[in-house]
């Protein structure tokens, strides 16, 4: 998974490059790749890379119950001390 999310990001990037390199002689192909290249990162690179991220995490560890927030007040009691 991780060499797919890096593979695809090079191949964005290098569409970037590409289509404003294009875009100075011929504005219209060049817009079209670039176009191309943000949908590309924005609906199939960033959600396998958040897929990625999250696969193994719990998301109640993440939000804000009672339980956790005191876990945080002890936490900082011990702290200062």
């Amino acid at each position: 998974m991780r060499i797919v999310i890096i593979v695809l990001f090079v191949v964005v990037v290098l569409g970037m490059s590409i289509g404003f390199i294009i875009r100075s002689s011929d504005q219209g192909q060049g817009d079209i790749i670039i176009g191309l290249s943000i949908l590309t990162g924005t609906f199939v690179l960033m959600p396998l890379f958040i897929y990625h991220r999250w696969k193994n995490r719990k998301v109640k560890d993440y939000m804000l119950t009672k339980e956790n927030i005191e876990k945080m007040r002890d936490y900082q009691k011990d702290k200062k001390i």
